[in-house]
């Protein structure tokens, strides 16, 4: 894939990239090596305060990076901006936070003094994805350079002038140079940049097979990673749940990010009950979306990001449709210029079809109805992705049970998935592993040394 940006919205390529040299991508692994040697040693005054900086020019140039973002992956505008700020409340996090989080804890041993303390890998890769293309990175880089280790960032090709401005983002906020490097290579060159000594560590969020490839790839230099893979994520409606509140969060959810979130609700389990008012209140919702120019603050739902995603969204919902799925409204991509496609709700889904357990990467809702909470959890749980969950009920019981039963990393009770620097995010299954943000998300790529110290004898045999 040629590392270019091509308008989603009008199709048209606006700036194209030479990929670095092998002799370029070398002489920034050596800067970042070689940054690290001192970079480590700063204090976690020093980092907040150049963090902090980061988050000021996020919201004082908010818009100009918003349509950065809109122009290359055609999310809405409105949107684009929210996705600054919120990268903004990251970095604020974790420039507040971080020491705590990392600071030595004690462990209690008679005649010892025992600690844990968590230092710096080095350089972290991170491959990153197209959908969310600050907010993914950030919330990698804010913890990562709070804890003392130094970014790679391998962005998606079709988003290269927003890794480019957030490289200058760490750079005007004081960072060293070597401190965060973007480097534009296609994925041809990930591998290289992996087995590299310099590399100490990676994380990717993207695709299963990306995934798997990049586990594997570091696996086999026995290298740390984090994967922040794919989602089929239920969203559960139960007879006692708030319907009103219920659609709302369900069209949002769906069409978040022009449907194109591993957290968006994709399969939409509501127990027989409700079903038939939830349906038909839901596909009205989705009708009366507005999908159009995401630069215009009344559209609700911009392009796809490009033609490729298009094409497999549209052979996802026409290969389901002719093993048997209905489809209640949209369901086929307008005539035009641009990667458009309709919020689409597909219903009498048969097992076997790609809208009954993969992951449709679009505005397409998958819509199965439930006995009851058994019934509900069973179809929940039958796919090979665990990254979260939505359900909806004002029975104890019920929560619990989800809570409990529902096998994913995330489960939200009365409301929908959302990533927050507070909260842990990440998936299990294949879905990936590891956690990003709050707490548990800076400990990832930190070395978490144990430290013994036995007091000397005195001269009574004792400990001093």
């Amino acid at each position: 894939m040629a590392i270019a940006t091509v308008n989603p919205a009008t199709g048209e390529e606006e700036k194209s990239f030479e990929e670095l040299s092998d002799e370029q991508v070398d002489a920034k692994l050596q800067l970042a090596a070689e940054t690290f040697i001192e970079y480590r040693k700063t204090s976690y005054e020093e980092r907040s305060r150049m963090l902090v900086r980061a988050a000021e020019i996020l919201e004082n140039e908010a818009e100009d990076f918003a349509l950065i973002m809109t122009t290359e992956m055609g999310k809405t505008f409105v949107s684009a901006v929210a996705e600054a700020n919120k990268c903004a409340r990251g970095c604020r996090y974790y420039a507040e936070n971080a020491e705590r989080f990392l600071a030595d804890e004690k462990i209690e041993l008679d005649g010892a003094d025992a600690s844990i303390r968590y230092q710096p890998l080095g350089a972290v890769l991170a491959i990153m994805p197209w959908n969310f293309p600050f907010w993914q990175v950030f919330r990698f880089a804010a913890p990562a350079l709070m804890a003392g280790n130094v970014g790679l960032l391998k962005h998606a090709s079709n988003v290269p002038q927003c890794a480019l401005a957030i490289e200058d983002i760490m750079h005007r906020a004081g960072f060293p140079e070597g401190a965060f490097q973007t480097l534009l290579i296609g994925s041809a060159k990930v591998e290289a940049v992996i087995d590299d000594p310099r590399v100490k560590a990676a994380t990717l969020t993207g695709s299963e097979p990306a995934g798997r490839q990049v586990a594997s790839e570091a696996g086999s230099n026995v290298k740390k990673t984090v994967l922040e893979l794919g989602g089929s994520d239920p969203f559960i409606v139960m007879p006692s749940a708030d319907l009103d509140k219920a659609i709302g969060a369900a069209v949002t959810s769906r069409t978040l990010n022009n449907g194109q979130s591993c957290v968006n609700a994709k399969r939409f389990i509501v127990h027989e009950d409700v079903a038939e008012e939830f349906e038909g209140r839901y596909v009205e919702a989705m009708s009366a979306l507005k999908v159009g120019d995401p630069m215009d603050e009344n559209t609700d739902m911009g392009p796809l990001a490009t033609p490729q995603i298009l094409e497999d969204v549209d052979g996802q919902v026409r290969a389901s449709v002719e093993a048997g799925a209905k489809v209640l409204t949209g369901g086929k991509a307008p005539d035009g210029p641009g990667n458009y496609y309709p919020p689409t709700v597909l219903t009498d889904i048969p097992e076997g079809s790609p809208a009954h357990r993969d992951e449709i990467f679009g505005p397409v809702a998958s819509m199965f109805r439930a006995r009851d909470i058994d019934d509900a959890l069973r179809i929940a749980n039958d796919t090979d992705f665990g990254l979260s969950s939505s359900a909806w009920t004002s029975d104890a019981t019920e929560r619990q049970r989800f809570v409990n039963e529902i096998e994913a990393g995330m489960v939200y009770i009365n409301r929908i998935t959302e990533s927050s620097p507070e909260v842990p995010f990440g998936g299990i299954k294949n879905s990936g592993y590891g956690r990003e943000l709050s707490h548990l998300g800076i400990r990832e790529f930190v070395n978490q040394k144990t430290v013994w110290i036995e007091a000397p004898a005195n001269d009574e045999g004792g400990v001093e």
